[in-house]
């Protein structure tokens, strides 16, 4: 694979439309997993495949002095989602209305057994539905992604203190919708 930056691809590609294709072959898997965390495998790979449409598209406008596009990707593949919103949140409220019902037949569930992730999976299916976009948006490629808070910045266009507010406001009210504390990494060390 090239050595090339991604600004520099991104430039060459402008003349040389074919330079996008390595662009494309760096960054489609972590494109997709992101995507397929937001969307399920159903819509990933058609996000996907528009997130990668959208930033060939758009390729004069990338104004990352950056090596990496991948931020740049993040925030083309948030905007795509944004315009899934509808679809994801009605994915999110079934999710949580089929495991409740679910649940409804089992027999009453131990008390170390809620604590579980799956049996949290409801209650978090619901409260991430109740966040509001740029409050999911912010956390999910914060905790899915694994992207600093400058690097969200950049992918949502916004400051670095926007994106701090913004992350801590949502997990306040994730908390607030799952009933328990949620830590950050500064309390976790």
């Amino acid at each position: 694979m090239s050595s090339e930056s991604d600004a520099s691809v991104l430039r060459r590609s402008i003349d040389e439309p074919d330079c996008f294709a390595l662009l494309f072959d760096r960054h489609f898997a972590e494109v997709y997993r992101y995507l397929r965390r937001r969307v399920g495998d159903e819509q990933a790979a058609e996000l996907a495949a528009e997130t990668f449409l959208q930033a060939f598209r758009s390729r004069r406008r990338f104004g990352g002095g950056e090596a990496s596009a991948l931020p740049w990707l993040y925030g083309i593949a948030t905007n795509v989602v944004r315009m899934n919103y509808r679809t994801e949140e009605r994915r999110l409220r079934a999710y949580a209305r089929a495991a409740s019902a679910m649940s409804a037949y089992e027999p009453a569930i131990a008390v170390e057994n809620r604590l579980d992730a799956e049996a949290l999976a409801p209650a978090l299916a619901v409260a991430l539905a109740d966040l509001s976009p740029a409050l999911r948006e912010v956390l999910v490629l914060h905790a899915w992604a694994e992207l600093s808070h400058e690097e969200i910045a950049e992918a949502l266009g916004c400051s670095s203190a926007a994106v701090r507010t913004r992350l801590s406001r949502a997990r306040s009210r994730l908390a607030a919708g799952l009933r328990a504390p949620i830590t950050t990494e500064m309390e976790e060390r």
